[in-house]
C-alpha cells in the first residue's frame, strides 16, 4: 500500500464542516514530539504534515495544533499510556471507544483493547486504506 496514493484518495474523500482543522507546521509537529518524549515514524510524520487535516467519517485520528480540544495527541497519547494499559512503546494516535489504534517503531499499526493487542496493519498506509477508508464505505 502506497502511502502517497492512499492519501490522494483520503483527501479526495474530506467532508465540509463548519470549522475544518488545518494542517500543522512542522515546528507543531516537532514540539508534539518533543511533549511527548518520542519521535514520530517517518509515516506518521508525513501523515500530518500531508493529511491531518481531513475530516472523514467517524474515526477522527489525533491532531497536533493548538486548541484541538479532545483530539489532541499529545493528551490522548498520556491518557493511554497511563490509564489504559498501553506500552510506552507504542503511539496511540486514534482513540476509538476505549480502543487506541497504535503505531509501533517499526511503523506498524496496532490496534489495543483492554491492555492487548487484537489487530495489526503492516503500515499506516494499509490501516488508512483498511480501516478508516474502506472501514466507512
Amino acid at each position: 500500500m502506497n502511502l502517497t496514493d492512499v492519501i490522494d484518495e483520503l483527501r479526495g474523500l474530506n467532508e465540509d464542516v463548519p470549522e475544518p482543522f488545518r494542517l500543522p507546521t512542522v515546528d507543531e509537529v516537532s514540539a508534539a514530539e518533543k511533549r511527548l518524549n518520542v519521535t514520530f515514524h517517518s509515516d506518521y510524520r508525513r501523515y500530518l504534515l500531508e493529511a491531518s487535516d481531513v475530516n472523514f467519517g467517524s474515526l477522527e485520528p489525533a491532531i497536533v495544533t493548538p486548541d484541538c480540544d479532545y483530539l489532541d495527541l499529545v493528551e490522548i497519547a498520556e491518557y493511554a499510556w497511563d490509564e489504559m494499559e498501553i506500552p510506552l512503546s507504542v503511539l496511540p494516535f486514534c482513540e476509538d471507544n476505549g480502543d487506541y489504534y497504535c503505531m509501533n517503531r517499526n511503523g506498524e499499526v496496532e490496534l489495543w483493547s483492554g491492555g492487548e493487542t487484537s489487530g495489526k496493519w503492516g503500515n499506516l498506509a494499509t490501516w488508512i486504506k483498511e480501516v478508516w477508508i474502506d472501514g466507512e464505505s
